[in-house]
């Protein structure tokens, strides 16, 4: 592919670089430029030095870089310690295709400078994204894990090093409940919704099941397999014949009937937000307010828009143990209707909302975690030789311990919840 160095943005006009060696060649003088356009540094104040230039091998999209600066004279609220995220991998193809997905971090990380904005998000100096070609570029505060009253990174899909998940994921509920009430309530700023439009045949295609009856069938059956030969990795549960069969025969008619689910997902207003997309606790940073009370911040906002409010359910709490969904989520459920509608959102019935988590837990699950056997023992080919999904070196593969993790989740749910009878009631009425 063609290497993209500089291009104009479509917000400020600027020359904005490609790839981090283009910004690397005149951070100073790009920096101070961009600043001042963003409104975050003052006219007479500039760039004067970088400090730290180191980049981050991490994500499943652009580059990123950790960046540290200097200005002529410090400023309130403007930030030495930063994040710098690009849209583009020109390294790596299929790394490079998601450089669409930040186009509405962009849009979003502009309009979470405006004041009063209802929750707490990483604090943009700049940001900026050539829609044709797909190339961004997205600056924010970098957030100081560990220190200064806020807690430790938790990385994904591994909360047996998380403490106190139930009050950890509390507070991510409530912040999801809160951004999408306000925006229920038109407290948002007034470009809103004109920036993220809620179509509901474009939201129903996102996210579709890229696979036939049959090969999800082949797919079941290929899980079989894998399940027989690696049974230490898998909970007894979900292993079973008797629910491997019945999730053979189910699958059928969650991709039959795609199109009615998705238009259940899409019809009612009140169950439809400004929402993110993929809130893991991995996305979330967390500390005491003056009271006490625990607070979350959100970052990696990418494909952030109008969409189900089980959506961004299913996306905070999909790293969680699938123990900690059975004896905690009908009550979390309950406190994200409770804080969607102190904030101005409508009063929902949490059994409802719940049906609609059920059915995006499935379909997404069916959409993206079919194919995880075969990635899992690619990723990690000595399966037979370790004594679980605990072993300390299954566990220090990442890629590996995340997409088995959940996949475990997923199924967990469908043998646990029945959502062949989930889609039965609602394909009745």
């Amino acid at each position: 592919m063609e290497m993209i160095d500089w291009v104009a943005g479509d917000v400020t006009g600027l020359q904005i670089p490609g790839h981090i060696a283009a910004l690397q060649a005149r951070a100073e003088d790009f920096l101070t430029e961009a600043f001042r356009a963003s409104g975050a540094l003052a006219a007479d104040n500039a760039v004067t030095g970088i400090t730290r230039f180191d980049e981050l091998t991490v994500g499943g999209t652009g580059c990123k870089l950790i960046l540290s600066i200097t200005y002529a004279y410090p400023q309130a609220g403007l930030p030495c310690d930063l994040f710098v995220k690009f849209s583009r991998d020109f390294t790596n193809p299929h790394r490079d295709r998601s450089r669409y997905m930040l186009d509405a971090e962009v849009r979003f990380a502009l309009l979470s400078r405006e004041p009063g904005f209802p929750i707490v998000v990483p604090l943009c100096v700049f940001a900026d994204y050539h829609a044709e070609s797909g190339t961004g570029l997205l600056i924010t505060e970098r957030i100081a894990y560990g220190r200064h009253g806020i807690e430790p990174h938790y990385a994904k899909c591994f909360d047996q090093e998380l403490p106190d998940p139930l009050a950890h994921y509390q507070a991510l509920v409530t912040t999801l409940a809160r951004l999408a009430g306000t925006h229920k309530a038109g407290r948002m700023p007034a470009r809103t919704d004109a920036l993220f439009p809620f179509d509901a045949a474009d939201t129903a295609t996102r996210d579709r099941i890229p696979y036939t009856a049959q090969q999800l069938q082949n797919r079941v059956a290929r899980y079989a397999v894998f399940a027989e030969n690696f049974p230490q990795m898998l909970p007894a549960n979900i292993q079973a014949p008797e629910f491997i069969a019945r999730l053979r025969d189910e699958v059928v008619r969650f991709s039959e009937h795609e199109s009615e689910i998705q238009a259940f997902l899409q019809s009612e207003p009140d169950f439809i937000a400004l929402c993110h997309w993929n809130a893991n606790i991995d996305n979330g940073w967390f500390w005491r307010s003056k009271n006490g009370t625990r607070e979350c911040g959100l970052l990696d906002w990418g494909r952030v828009g109008q969409m189900s409010i089980a959506r961004t359910l299913y996306g905070g709490l999909s790293g969680a143990e699938p123990a900690f969904w059975a004896a905690h989520v009908d009550n979390l459920l309950a406190l994200f209707a409770a804080e969607y509608q102190r904030c101005g959102g409508p009063a929902i019935d949490v059994a409802v909302l719940k049906t609609h988590v059920d059915l995006v837990t499935a379909t997404m699950g069916l959409a993206y975690m079919m194919d995880v056997p075969p990635i899992v023992q690619l990723e990690f080919p000595g399966l037979t030789e370790i004594t679980g999904p605990d072993d300390p070196r299954f566990l220090a593969n990442e890629n590996a311990r995340v997409m088995l993790h959940m996949l475990t989740m997923f199924l967990n749910r469908w043998e646990t919840q029945d959502f062949g009878a989930v889609l039965t009631l609602v394909l009745a009425n």
